[in-house]
């Protein structure tokens, strides 16, 4: 997750009343069957409750959405059984601040037992700002210790109708220096570089730098760490980018960890995983404190968010200091 600070510091010179409501289309990825590993069951449903989708419903529609929903579709279809159903309260499945002007979503799905999954987390925020809006779609797959295989991670931030900040990335779960076999079977191998370059070809895009430096340092050599500029009067050639080069790059990414991360168990020393497991931790905790408990309350106030991420840190696995 990303650091807010500099949009809520400094809202998009764009009026409220010109951002765009971009008409939903259909961002068709192509359907696999499900290739469940391991036991499965037929009573794990793979589609998205209705609560969740009522609630989808209801968020300000934008391309960048309308791509999200389908890659998460396409992963919930491919994991299939490896998912437990979702159990997030309502008041945290869809939430609201006092002012009206501030709406979310929440979803967490954890693995079912003997899946390599700990939990796939899905979330959408829209915040009106005094001169526009921002809109933040996120999805974060995290494995378990059964597996070193990365985590997915993919973040959408709009903070104008004709800009965006991409963050796709497969979060690495082991020090890339010490394991130069880590880099080979899970980036080099699979050609994920070729992603990044995919999209860094655009004239529109240039490099996006956390300010966070343990932000920055937590992501692989592969990362997609973009803004997508069009610049004024770009509306139409943002979305066009969004439905087309981007969604083929995320779909191409997902596709990558499905058939590389997902499958397999990965056998390890007990030092190796403790010491995986530590940093796995250590991800977390940060990602709560410097994006969540940051920038969270500012936008919807102490009790909506304290409801929030205390689901989420029981996504996470962690606790409250």
């Amino acid at each position: 997750m990303l650091r807010l600070d500099h949009y809520l510091r400094t809202p998009p010179a764009i009026a409220l009343t010109a951002v765009p409501r971009i008409r939903p289309r259909a961002v068709r990825l192509p359907r696999e069957p499900p290739h469940p590993r391991g036991k499965t069951s037929s009573t794990v449903p793979a589609s998205a409750p209705p609560m969740r989708e009522a609630a989808a419903a209801r968020m300000p529609s934008l391309a960048h959405r309308e791509v999200a929903r389908a890659l998460a579709d396409k992963a919930e279809a491919r994991l299939a059984a490896q998912l437990m159903p979702s159990a997030v309260p309502a008041d945290v499945a869809e939430f609201r601040n006092g002012a009206g002007n501030a709406v979310g979503t929440l979803d967490v799905r954890h693995g079912a037992p003997d899946s390599p999954i700990d939990f796939m987390l899905q979330s959408s925020l829209h915040c009106k700002v005094p001169n526009g809006a921002i809109d933040i779609t996120s999805i974060l797959v995290f494995l378990n210790a059964s597996t070193d295989a990365p985590h997915f991670l993919l973040e959408f931030i709009q903070g104008s109708p004709t800009s965006m900040v991409v963050i796709l990335d497969l979060l690495p779960r082991k020090d890339l220096a010490l394991h130069p076999e880590y880099i080979e079977k899970y980036y080099q191998n699979t050609q994920l570089d070729k992603q990044r370059e995919n999209i860094e070809e655009l004239p529109q895009t240039r490099p996006y730098r956390s300010t966070s430096l343990f932000v920055r340092s937590a992501c692989s050599p592969t990362a997609v760490s973009v803004i997508i500029d069009c610049g004024q009067g770009g509306e139409s050639i943002l979305e066009e980018i969004v439905c087309g080069h981007l969604a083929s790059v995320a779909k191409g990414v997902l596709q990558i960890w499905l058939d590389n991360c997902t499958g397999n168990t990965s056998e390890m020393e007990q030092v190796e995983r403790d010491i995986m497991v530590k940093r796995d931790q250590v991800v977390r905790l940060k990602s709560i404190e410097v994006d969540l408990t940051a920038n969270l309350p500012r936008m919807f106030g102490p009790e909506v968010s304290g409801r929030v991420i205390t689901e989420i840190r029981r996504a996470f696995g962690v606790q409250e200091a």
